[in-house]
């Protein structure tokens, strides 16, 4: 599996702790290495309370496309 390229990550979803880390093991599950990000410190000082902002998942640049499909597809379900 290929190291993350920190100056290449790009955002493919956007929302609450359960559903960012549903989506990163359902890109993770498609060979998509993914990493969520938090915008607030709160996912560190309490993960699962869901008071803070929203969190990020993040994949490399180049597999964007394909990530953003697979997310796609996963709403539709």
């Amino acid at each position: 599996m290929a190291d993350f390229n920190y100056d290449a990550l790009t955002e493919v979803f956007r929302g609450n702790l359960w559903e960012a880390e549903l989506v990163k093991g359902l890109l993770e599950s498609e060979g998509v290495q993914a990493m969520i990000k938090d915008e607030t410190l709160s996912a560190v000082t309490s993960p699962y309370s869901d008071m803070g902002g929203e969190v990020l998942v993040m994949v490399n640049k180049e597999e964007e496309v394909y990530a953003k499909k697979v997310v796609a597809e996963r709403k539709k379900a």
